[in-house]
Parts: structure tokens; sequence; C-alpha cells
């Protein structure tokens, strides 16, 4: 296995170096010229990972301030990680990053997916692609190695996500990966999602929006090189034990036929564990099976995410326990492990035992009746037309049965009644917002925040839902909610101890809002909280005064940017009592010994980078962080707490000391940007006055 340094490859000029696992360039795609040009990826690598690490990096050197997510000044980065395409295990991830559509107010932000096209990339000879200009009409572009072509997608354009990749198999081959967008990314919905070759899908930024506006129907790609691995035994002990002994690298497996628990609804399907991208070992989604189409007369398969199942019906939150976010070395598993057919058997010897597994009891929420059809129809019509199931599901829809129920929709005339048990309503509404073909679906385009900003805030999103109880609470009293579960930077609550999957303890929603805080968008996609049970001991008794809780939170956001840049997968990592894993990782794809201190020193330079981004072009401070996300945790948890103002605005204090940010801006000092590396950005943070001076 090559030894070599940072410094080696830094200080050699010629780079007739070469780390193993990236395969040197970085295709730059011009849609307004129909040009490409090559970029090295040595330029940049391994001080900057690859990933969301190099995203930002580009991101942050091109685009200036002022730019708009339409802009054809905006540009779409997409990087693979050094893990891609090597074998190791759930390396397939990869990320994008731009000005985000579904975000308010508007800022960049970033996209995870799997899927086997990451891979293709790299076969092609790519570590990731730049996206930029607009294309004078539809457009897709075909990668073949190194041969690039810009063609018409005239007759594509309109056409749903799974009839344009048949469409693209039919005119070049099954050997061609793709990434596509549906219909609601060519009428610019905010929430529209771009969808991989394996029904992967890039939703949470609305970047499918982003590619409509730029004419990009689609970008296929076929690979025919390899990917040098430095340390291929590395690699396959990597394999054996990364989710070892839950999780095994095999085929499907297929599980139970599953119905719908505690209803009579009728219907069912067969679950199926299987791996999402290239070299994972990891089978940690279900795959809903024989299911009946919308569209035609057959029978299909999906994939689906943990999201997708509350589609079938919503009558309660999700139920939880301790041990789901702090765990012992006893009794701790990753969330992959908890759908496996293996699913560890507990220590009943571990002395917090009962107290980590202890049920924590969902909220009731009565949104809607079990209904296996209409589930169907909902996963369906977003998979279908490109849209963000999450939005759906666990926002929009809900939106209207608390609205429904409490009245907010009485003097509206939407030509149909508001009624989320009806298919028809539902399937209604789905096309209206992806097809603009209503006031209402117009306005849902534009995505929840600026929806009910339109109609009135007041009235259409703090309006109070009076169906909302809490199991955790004597007799199971009402608990307020808003009828918009809105919380900061235009995104919908996620274990923040409100809304959705909203079981979990005031330390964890405090490490999560801070999390959320500080992103532009929702962070427990990608960093799903997790830590030592001992230290939540240590937590509890007072979070808002806690360096172990701030510690905590820098782990999981360190941990998240690892895995956004090395890459590997939100299910795997972090491992708590492996701390090295991600290290080991990127070290046996790329003959770099990276060691835990450095890829941590990685983890902030990439979100400093993002922090530069977000003061920069979109004038980030305190003030804007605070105060979007301070009204969300106001509303009652499961027990009935909200945050308190001043413990609140001291663990934030305590935040941005730790990270060694001034704590009245915000704003990293010189020293913090210095420490990584990243003078040159304090100097331009100096020249805009967005450099604070130590007090």
């Amino acid at each position: 296995m090559p030894n070599y340094t940072a410094r080696d490859i830094l200080d050699n000029p010629l780079n007739t170096l070469r780390l193993q696992g990236y395969v040197g360039k970085i295709l730059r795609i011009k849609l307004t010229e129909q040009t490409t040009e090559i970029v090295s990826t040595y330029d940049y690598v391994p001080k900057y990972l690859g990933g969301r690490e190099l995203c930002n990096k580009i991101f942050w050197d091109e685009v200036p301030a002022g730019t708009d997510c339409f802009d054809p000044g905006n540009k779409l980065i997409y990087m693979t990680g050094a893990t891609t395409a090597t074998g190791v295990p759930t390396g397939g991830r990869t990320e994008m990053t731009g000005i985000a559509a579904n975000n308010l107010p508007t800022q960049y932000s970033f996209s995870g997916i799997g899927g086997w096209i990451g891979a293709e990339f790299k076969f092609a000879g790519y570590d990731g692609i730049i996206i930029e200009g607009k294309a004078p009409e539809h457009t897709y572009v075909v990668i073949d190695d190194d041969k690039v072509e810009f063609k018409s997608a005239d007759e594509l354009w309109g056409l749903k996500v799974h009839d344009t990749q048949k469409a693209l198999i039919d005119m070049h081959g099954v050997d061609f990966k793709c990434m596509v967008i549906g219909p609601a990314g060519e009428h610019l919905v905010r929430n529209a999602s771009i969808t991989t070759s394996n029904d992967n899908v890039m939703a949470k930024s609305g970047f499918g929006a982003v590619f409509g506006s730029k004419n990009l129907k689609a970008i296929i790609c076929r690979g025919t090189g390899v990917v040098p691995v430095a340390d291929v035994k590395k690699v396959l002990e990597l394999r054996l034990e990364m989710g070892s002994p839950f999780m095994r690298p095999s085929p499907v497996q297929p599980q139970d036929r599953q119905g719908l628990p505690g209803s009579d609804a009728k219907g069912e399907w067969v679950r199926g564990n299987i791996s999402c991208s290239y070299g994972c070992n990891q089978h940690c989604n279900c795959l809903m099976m024989g299911t009946n189409s919308v569209f035609t007369d057959e029978k299909i398969n999906h994939v689906e995410k943990c999201v997708s199942p509350f589609a079938y019906g919503f009558v309660t939150d999700v139920p939880n326990n301790m041990a789901a976010n702090w765990m012992t070395k006893q009794n701790h598993m990753q969330p992959c492990k908890l759908l496996s057919r293996e699913f560890p058997a507990p220590d009943p010897t571990d002395p917090y035992f009962e107290e980590i597994n202890k049920p924590i009891l969902p909220d009731v929420f009565d949104f809607w009746k079990p209904d296996f059809e209409k589930g169907n129809l909902i996963n369906e019509l977003c998979n279908e037309y490109g849209i963000d199931k999450w939005d759906m599901i666990i926002w929009i829809l809900p939106w209207f049965a608390m609205g429904q129920k409490e009245g907010v929709f009485d003097d509206m005339d939407l030509g149909m009644p508001v009624d989320v048990e009806s298919s028809e309503f539902v399937s209604a509404i789905i096309e209206q917002m992806v097809y603009r073909s209503s006031e209402m679906g117009n306005l849902l385009a534009e995505g929840m925040a600026r929806a009910t900003r339109a109609l009135g805030k007041e009235k259409f999103a703090d309006t109070i839902y009076h169906g909302r109880r809490s199991q955790m609470l004597p007799g199971s009293p009402q608990v307020d909610l808003p009828i918009s579960m809105e919380t900061a930077w235009g995104h919908s609550f996620h274990w923040q101890g409100r809304g959705f999957e909203a079981s979990i303890s005031k330390p964890t929603w405090l490490a999560t809002t801070i999390e959320l805080m500080t992103s532009s968008r929702d962070m427990q996609t990608i960093e799903h909280h997790h830590d030592q049970y001992e230290k939540y001991l240590e937590i509890v008794a007072d979070p808002y005064n806690s360096q172990v809780l701030v510690d905590s939170i820098i782990m999981n956001e360190q941990k998240g940017e690892m895995k956004d840049s090395v890459t590997c997968c939100d299910w795997q990592s972090p491992d708590l009592w492996w701390t090295s894993m991600e290290a080991e990782m990127y070290a046996a794809a790329t003959g770099y010994p990276m060691t835990e201190q450095e890829l941590a020193q990685s983890a902030d330079r990439s979100k400093l980078l993002y922090r530069a981004i977000l003061i920069r072009n979109f004038n980030r401070d305190r003030d804007m962080e605070v105060g979007a996300v301070w009204p969300g945790i106001c509303i009652p948890d499961s027990w009935g707490e909200v945050a308190d103002w001043d413990g609140f605005n001291k663990l934030v204090d305590r935040y941005y000391e730790t990270r060694g940010w001034d704590k009245a801006t915000s704003w990293p000092y010189r020293e913090t940007w210095e420490k990584y590396g990243l003078g040159d950005i304090a100097d331009e943070m100096e020249q805009i006055g967005k450099l604070p001076l130590r007090p």
C-alpha cells in the first residue's frame, strides 16, 4: 500500500504521485455553450477529500453572492468520494450541492443520493461533474467514457420518471446509468427530485427544479474503466466487519408478506432488503413488491424509504426508546441493523438495559386511516412525477388533514372537498401541484413555507390543531401543534421533539435543533443524532449548560461531513465504538494513512467552507439562525416541555465558542479559518466586513 502523506502530494508540482481511489478528473458541463472541459481532481485532493467537502470548495471559488437558485449562474456540483466504486461498503453514496430551490430563504444547500450512477461516473473516468449555465433547448447529456454529447430532450420532456428511464434505455442501452427529472422538475416545483436508475432519489433541496431551470432533463453515463484501490485486503476486511455480525453481503433477502398492522385495511406487500448502491453490503431499504400501478394494469416493484409506510396510514407518530439515540456498548446498533432479518438479541445484563429500552409512546395524530390502495397511489405519484415524498407525506397532506379538521379551508373553493381520506382528492392535489394547474397547486409548487405565507401565515400555518394527543402524559391530553409543521429554512420538523418522529428526549431535540440551526436544510437525514448513553446521563440534568452536549453535537456534525465527503452511508456511520472506521475506509481506498484526527479536521474544514458560503452569499448570522429555529421549539414536545430562551441562548453561546466562532455574530475568527488552511477566506471575510475581532 502506498504510504503517501499530504505533504508528499501537495509538494509535488508535477502531480506524478497519485492517490488511489480517485480517477483524477472532474467534468465541467457548460450547458449554455454545449461544451465541456476537464478539471484535475488533484488540484483539490487530499486537502478537500471529495464528496460534499470538494463541492463546497468549488462552489466557494466559483459562485458569487447575489446568484439565485434559478439563475444560469447557479452551479450544481456533483461529487463522488474516494470510496465510490472501490468495493468499500456503503461507498456508493454521492453528493450534489448548489443554491437550493426548496429553501426559505433561498440558500446554498446539498443533497445525497445512492445508486449506481456515481460508480458509473468513476468508471468513465470522472470523480464528479460541474453543471453550469442553461441549455438553449430541452437537453440531456450523454457521457460515454471520454465522449460527451448534448442531445435534444424534446421527446423526453413531459415524460414521467420511469418512462424517461425506459426511453433512455431504449435509445442507448442498459449499460448506461442515468439521473433524470420528472414533470415536477420541468415545471420548477421547488421540491422536485432527481432520480437515479435504481430509484434512489435526491430530493431534499429541490435540485430537480434547478435541473428544469437549466433545461436539463437527464444525464446518462457509461464507463468501461476501473477504479484503482490501494489496499484490496483491507477493503475485503471492511466488507466483513462493517455491520457484522448482523448484516451480510448477499442478494435480495425477501421478508414476510406485510399488511397494515392494527387495521382491517385490505392490501399487503412483500418486503425485501436490498443494497442501494455499488459495493454496499448493507441491505437497508424496504422493497415494496406486488403493488398495483396507478398508471398501468401491471404489478410493480419499487424502492421505498422510511417515510413511505406513512402514506398507507398516519394515525400515530413513530414509537421510540432511548436506545435509538443514546446507546450502550452492550446494546447498540446502526439503523441498518434494525432492518436486518438477523436482528441482534438484546443483552439484559446491561446495567442500563431497562432505561434505554423503556418505550416512548408516539403522539396520536389521526391524520388519515390505513388505506393500502391510497398509500400506493401517494408513493407512486411521488416516484413518477419526481417530487419529494417527505414533503408530501409528512407536511403537505397532514396540513390538509389538520386544516380541514380546524376549518381553515371552509371559505375556500378548491373545486372539490378537502379530504385526505379520498384518493381522488390526493391524486388531484398532487397533479395540480406538479403541473401548476390551479391556484392552490401553483402555491404548493412554491413549497409549503412560501404557500402558507402567500395564503396568510397566521391562519394557514399557525392555527392550532386540536387532534394531537400525547401518550406520554396522563390521560393523553391535547398538545398544541400548528397545522403547518414548519421548522427552519423552509423544511418540516424531523427528530425535533414535535411534528414527525418527535418521540425523543429534550437533550436530543436541543442537539438536533442546533444541528439544523447552522445548516440550511433538515440534517437528521444525514446526522441522525447518536451518542453514548453514559454521556446522556451527564447531559440530562442541565442540558443548556452542558459542554458534553455541545461536544456530542459537534461529533455528529463531523461524522455527517465525513459521511458526505469520504463517502459512506448514514445507515452505517457513526459506529460509536469503532471511531476510526471512516478513516480506515479512506485509507483502504486511497493509500493515504488518514488518522481520526486528520479526518475530523477535514470535516471541520468542510463545515467552515459551507459556513463561508452561507455568510458571504446569504448573509448568515446569529440572529438569522436563532430566529429560524426558535419558534419551533416553543411548541410543546410529547411531555409538554418547551425551550427556555435564556437557556437556549447559553447553549448557542457555548456551541459557537467551542467552534471558534464569535458568539455575537456566529462568524468564525481569523485564527479559526487559518487553523484549517483557509486563510484566503479570512482575507475575503475581512474585506466584506464579516471577520470579527476577538473581544
